[in-house]
This record gives C-alpha cells, sequence and structure tokens, in this order.
C-alpha cells in the first residue's frame, strides 16, 4: 500500500505511464522524508488524484502497515496489506493502490542518494529487483523495525534548525540492513551471491536494456567474461545471463503494454526492436502471449 504523490509540481511522464519525482510539500531535510500512510492519502485526495491510478516514481518507499488493511500492486503483483505487511517501492516500479481501504502505517520516502555511501546500506538502494513484500506479523523483525522507524520519526520531527542529516542517514542505513537480514520470499534470488560483478551488470542492464540485448555487449562493456556474467547471474537468480537481459527488456514490455495506449509498433522501438514482428515473436516467447492479448487481458489495469 505504499505510494506517494508528494506534492510540488505537475509531474513528468514517462512515455504515457505517470511519473512522480520527489517534491514533498515541504522538504524539511533534501531526499528525505517520514510521514504517515494516512497523511499521504490525504494529500493525494487534496490533488484530486485517483486512488488507483498508475505511476511510477524516481525514489524508494517503505512502508510498515500498522493497522487496517488494503491492497497494492506493484509490477502485476497485488499483495495484500495488514498490520506487519512491509513493502519497499523502487524507483521505476510500477504501481498503484488497488483497494487503499483503511490501511495507515510508517511511510519513508527516500531518493538514491541519501542513504551513506560509506555504509554498505547503499548497495542495497541499487538493488532494483529485492523483494517488494514481506509479511512479518507480530515478530521481533516487526517490532525492530517499527522502533527504528519511530526514531526516525523523533529526529525527523525535531525542530527543523537541530535536525541531524547525518543522524536521519545513519538510521536509515540500520533500518535497510534490518530488511536485508529478513529471510527473502520462497523463490526469491539473493543479488549478494553474484557479488560485485552482478551488481554492476544489473546496473548496466537498467541503462542499456533497451539498446542492446546482447550478453556480449555487457561483458565487453564491464570489462568481463560472458561466463563471467552468466556465473555471477546463475549465483544470484538461478538464471544465465540472456535470461536475466531477456526479462527485463519483457517487464518493461508489459509495463508499456498494460498501462499506456502506445501502439505495439513504438513500445517495439523502444525496446530496441526495429521490426514489430520481431518484438511480437520475442513478446510470445518470453510470455506466453501475444502483445495484443496481453493488452487486452490487462487493459482494466490502468
Amino acid at each position: 500500500m505504499a505510494q506517494e504523490d508528494p506534492g510540488g509540481a505537475d509531474p513528468a511522464r514517462d512515455g504515457a505511464i505517470l511519473r512522480l519525482d520527489f517534491r514533498p510539500p515541504e522538504e524539511r531535510v533534501p531526499g528525505f522524508e517520514i510521514i504517515d500512510l494516512a497523511t499521504l492519502h490525504e494529500r493525494r485526495r487534496r490533488r484530486g488524484r485517483r486512488p488507483d491510478l498508475v505511476h511510477r516514481v524516481d525514489f524508494h518507499t517503505l512502508t510498515l502497515i500498522t493497522e487496517g488493511s488494503g491492497e497494492h500492486a506493484i509490477d502485476f503483483v497485488t499483495y495484500p496489506c495488514r498490520p506487519g505487511t512491509l513493502l519497499w517501492v523502487r524507483p521505476g516500479q510500477v504501481q498503484s493502490f488497488v483497494r487503499p481501504g483503511t490501511a495507515n502505517g510508517t511511510h519513508l520516502l527516500f531518493t538514491p542518494a541519501f542513504p551513506p555511501h560509506t555504509s554498505s546500506a547503499d548497495r542495497l538502494v541499487n538493488d532494483w529487483y529485492g523483494p517488494a513484500c514481506r509479511q512479518l506479523g507480530a515478530s521481533p523483525a516487526y517490532a525492530v523495525l517499527s522502533t527504528l522507524l519511530g526514531q526516525l520519526r523523533a529526529e525527523y520531527g525535531r525542530p527543523e534548525e537541530t535536525v541531524s542529516v547525518e543522524i536521519l542517514q545513519l538510521l536509515l542505513a540500520t533500518v535497510l540492513l534490518q530488511v536485508d537480514r529478513l529471510p527473502r520470499p520462497e523463490g526469491a534470488g539473493d543479488p549478494h551471491a553474484g557479488g560485485e560483478a552482478y551488481a554492476r551488470f544489473r546496473a548496466e542492464l537498467e541503462r542499456s536494456y533497451a539498446t542492446t540485448r546482447r550478453a556480449a555487449d555487457y561483458a565487453h562493456r564491464l570489462g568481463y567474461t560472458v561466463k563471467t556474467l552468466t556465473r555471477a547471474c546463475v549465483a544470484a537468480t538461478g538464471q544465465p545471463v540472456k535470461h536475466v537481459i531477456d526479462g527485463r527488456v519483457a517487464l518493461e514490455a508489459r509495463r508499456l503494454l498494460a498501462h499506456t495506449d502506445e501502439p505495439v509498433a513504438t513500445i517495439a522501438r523502444r525496446l530496441g526492436f526495429p521490426e514489430p514482428t520481431n518484438f511480437g515473436k520475442f513478446f510470445t516467447r518470453l510470455t506466453g502471449a501475444t502483445p495484443g492479448a496481453f493488452r487486452q487481458t490487462h487493459r482494466g489495469e490502468r
């Protein structure tokens, strides 16, 4: 149930998917804010935004549900929200409130540049595909995170001239490291297992997935062999490097097909396919559906 409309100027658009940048109404601390989820909902109502509006953000949000219930969708997966639900939405992910319901909790917003770069938490910020949802219930982990978030709120709520950015950064790093030590959901890969090679590859993939799908190109740019990248990807995801590349392209294709009205040929060109027929074959092979059939199925999710 995490999504943000921090306020500020009209958002830019990424294709036809609404993209919101980090512009809270009062930026007490650059790149950081912590509020109640109910406060976020009230902002959205004041700005006349539908709760089910599909959009992306260019920053991170971490939400710990403390009361009520609802549902939130992140990249085609709908998560039930109840006390103990922890949601981490990362830059670029497509999401919407499916059913805001009565859920409330602590909603943490921060830009990728805010966490301290001297901390190992910095690498977690660049893990674009870590688990989006964990159900903690009334576990000790829930109590620990609740306490840390309470400390963040207390520091953030101090008189503005006395707020310590360094304390906020270090507390945030502690929160992220606590989240990282939680058991990963069944079937989720472990990006740490891929080491530096996997981390560098994923960063390059985010920059270049729309311009090349060749594993050799990524290996050349990063100074590795294809074998090294494959070994890193298998360790982190269980899949070889080519599957990881194709999966990233297919995810963006699904986003654009489901949430925009762009012609299939336009989407194909955006993703580096000069010929729509080649894109159609690629998409069908990866998803089991033609682009047109997939769009028709997901047309109601905009």
